[in-house]
């Protein structure tokens, strides 16, 4: 039993040691400094948006030396940064093929807070699909694991046995648990941080919050819910387009919209700047609008 306990000892050592070579740590704020994966070897750095406080970072490599870095781009709705450093010889991350990833699975978080990498261990806790944080970012997965998210390991990644990533560990997302971003979600942010600087969001200028449908009108809308307009911001798409407190939105550009997620996923979608139609009830009657969805500021 002991040698078994020995190899496993080792094999998880060798995991951090092999994951830390593409672990910085991230100065970004007047606290505690964070930590950050290595995405390129060109320098680029990806890191949880709330640990970065300024746009002017110090980033501490692996090998031990210090380096000037800037923020090229944010999202806070998932919580992502994405740094450039003037580095060589960084170590890009390897990254875990999502199919591999289950329940139960053993899994380390790593994190450089200080000078020398750290790790904590734990299991994932839970795995589901796709969701969307309280600021409306699409997630590719709910990963959740019982590893203690010490000061500081925000930004950093969550490791298999084999040491290969499996995503960016963030404790700003969910009050109270430790969730994982996986690494299609980072592929996809970081693409559009460091081609544009940011990730383009729809906007439409409304509150709303779900309503079951008369009868009459579900039948003949196809759907039991759609959304209520509770406000309309002055100036908005929405008002432009003359849509109205109490309208009751049906579809925008073809989708149903049966609750707020259903918008979240249009306005999320690459529709900035296009017209198109909202299908509203008032008063009992379908009416067809014409928006142009506006950029989330």
């Amino acid at each position: 039993m002991s040698s078994i306990l020995q190899q496993l000892s080792s094999d998880m050592a060798a995991s951090v040691s092999t994951a830390s070579a593409s672990v910085v740590r991230v100065e970004g704020r007047r606290r505690q400094a964070a930590s950050g994966i290595v995405w390129s070897a060109g320098g680029l750095i990806v890191t949880a948006h709330h640990v970065v406080e300024r746009d002017e970072v110090r980033v501490g490599l692996p090998d031990g030396q210090t380096a000037q870095g800037a923020v090229i781009g944010r999202d806070p709705t998932t919580d992502i940064a994405l740094l450039r450093v003037q580095a060589e010889g960084l170590t890009p991350a390897v990254w875990a093929e999502a199919a591999s990833v289950a329940v139960g699975q053993l899994v380390l978080a790593v994190g450089r807070p200080e000078r020398a990498p750290q790790a904590t261990l734990g299991v994932i806790s839970a795995l589901d699909g796709e969701w969307r944080t309280m600021g409306g970012g699409a997630v590719s997965a709910f990963m959740q694991t019982d590893v203690v998210m010490y000061p500081g390991f925000s930004g950093g990644p969550l490791v298999g046995a084999d040491g290969a990533m499996i995503g960016m560990n963030s404790s700003a997302l969910v009050r109270g648990l430790s969730i994982t971003l996986p690494a299609e979600t980072l592929t996809r942010v970081v693409d559009a941080l460091n081609r544009e600087g940011r990730v383009r969001r729809g906007f439409l200028g409304v509150s709303a919050q779900p309503a079951r449908l008369p009868a009459a009108a579900a039948t003949e809308a196809g759907q039991e819910t759609a959304l209520l307009l509770i406000s309309v911001e002055a100036g908005s798409p929405a008002e432009a387009a003359g849509m109205s407190l109490g309208d009751v939105l049906i579809l925008l550009d073809g989708v149903r919209i049966r609750h707020m997620d259903d918008l979240l996923a249009v306005l999320a979608g690459n529709r900035t700047g296009k017209a198109v139609t909202a299908r509203v009830m008032r008063g009992g009657k379908m009416l067809d609008l014409s928006v142009t969805i506006g950029e989330r500021p």
